[in-house]
């Protein structure tokens, strides 16, 4: 850190609060959003709330891929802000620092972020979006211990049917029961008991329902008419089903090139022995990954760009326009992935074209900031937002005017 001077060091302090602040806040906000909806599902499914837990783990990659950007830029932008407003970025100029070099620090930064962006797209969330896949999976097959739903018939297997009136204690204590069983042989059993609960056994594949209290009935072919028996303590084993095993990860099929790493996405791209959707499929997610982390060079340029109001002005409306161009092109990118893969526009140009056309506008914004004297590449939009603030101000009543308008009048008192 010995090349870096007290300028670098004091940008990089100044960049540093806002980003980490910007993404925690991205991410936070995703996870909540997505936290309901696993909440609805795991409990309809009837799945231990842990598993909630895990799958926002598993989504966690994915929502840190989209707020990385924003937090680079946000960051960049409000610290280059903070330094415009309160005149230092002038005083850094006056004495021979210009804006490029000024940018030293932030390009550190975003390309530090950028490696770690490419290696969470690229390796960490195809496998994590795998996981969160084989979670819901598990989930609806019963596999991460799905519990019996109270108050319905629920069928174990193909011949044992199960009723539970109520439950207690995480499931440890069950009461009005009724159980029914089939066997191949023509046999049935039912049994009606006041109390029961499961119990494991040495055999993965086997548990044992203790039931107390109640009454069994035995019919068969055999019997001239059914056996009603009275018991204080019985156990029927149950045969758990067979569980379906989970998909393998990605392979280019059936839509799940999320999955698929990058050298596994370049290597399907180029398999002639697939088919032209699924290796256009696989290019377009290629494409749009790449595109994705190499737009992050562009973001210091962006930011120092929408970051300096006009002078004499304390204006905001490059935050809010630098949110909406990084969203904006973000949406440009799905829809270019989406028309790539479909084959109706090479992955190439659908996703690349929109880029140079995105880093021309940038590089623009930057030459008029940075080498046009008093220049704003916003400018035009600056000065109808403060017609139409003025507009907005005429239309609602001050305090000031509101007060004296019911103010009486102490001359006629």
């Amino acid at each position: 850190m010995k090349f870096l001077t007290a300028t670098d060091k004091y940008i990089a302090r100044s960049i540093a609060l806002p980003m980490l602040a910007t993404l925690t806040i991205a991410a936070m906000l995703l996870l909540l959003d997505k936290m309901l909806r696993l909440f609805d599902f795991v409990a309809s499914e009837g799945g231990p709330v842990s598993v909630v837990w895990r799958m926002l783990a598993n989504l966690l990659p994915e929502y840190l891929s989209l707020g990385i950007p924003i937090g680079v830029l946000m960051g960049i932008l409000l610290a280059f802000r903070k330094l415009a407003l309160s005149s230092e970025l002038d005083i850094f100029r006056a004495v021979g620092q210009g804006y490029w070099r000024l940018l030293r620090v932030p390009y550190m930064i975003a390309i530090l972020l950028m490696g770690v962006n490419l290696a969470i797209v690229g390796y960490v969330q195809p496998v994590s979006r795998y996981l969160y896949e084989e979670l819901q999976f598990d989930l609806r097959s019963g596999a991460l211990g799905a519990s019996i739903k109270v108050g319905e018939f629920n069928n174990l297997g193909k011949n044992i049917t199960i009723r539970i009136e109520d439950s207690k204690d995480n499931g440890t204590n069950l009461s009005g029961i009724f159980v029914h069983m089939q066997t191949k042989s023509g046999q049935s059993l039912s049994a009606s008991a006041d109390k029961g609960m499961f119990l494991r056994t040495d055999d993965r594949d086997t548990i044992i329902f203790r039931m107390k209290n109640g009454t069994l009935v035995h019919d068969s072919p055999k019997y001239v008419s059914p056996r009603i028996l009275t018991f204080s303590n019985h156990d029927i084993p149950i045969d758990l089903p067979a569980l379906e095993k989970f998909r393998g990860r990605g392979g280019g099929d059936g839509g799940k090139d999320r999955e698929n790493t990058l050298p596994e996405l370049w290597k399907i791209g180029g398999d002639m022995t697939k088919s032209a959707d699924v290796r256009n499929a696989a290019r377009a997610n290629m494409h749009f990954r790449i595109v994705e982390v190499v737009m992050m060079l562009l973001l210091p340029l962006l930011a120092l760009a929408l970051a300096i109001p006009p002078k004499r002005s304390t204006s905001a409306l490059g935050v809010f326009l630098s949110i909406i161009m990084v969203v904006t092109y973000h949406k440009i990118n799905e829809y270019g992935a989406s028309v790539g893969s479909m084959g109706i526009v090479d992955p190439i140009i659908a996703l690349w074209g929109p880029f140079i056309i995105f880093a021309g506008l940038i590089l623009w914004m930057y030459h008029i900031i940075a080498h046009v004297p008093g220049g704003q590449p916003i400018g035009y939009l600056e000065v109808m937002a403060s017609k139409f603030g003025k507009w907005l101000k005429k239309l609602l009543p001050s305090g000031g005017s509101s007060a004296n308008r019911h103010q009486p009048d102490r001359e006629g008192a």
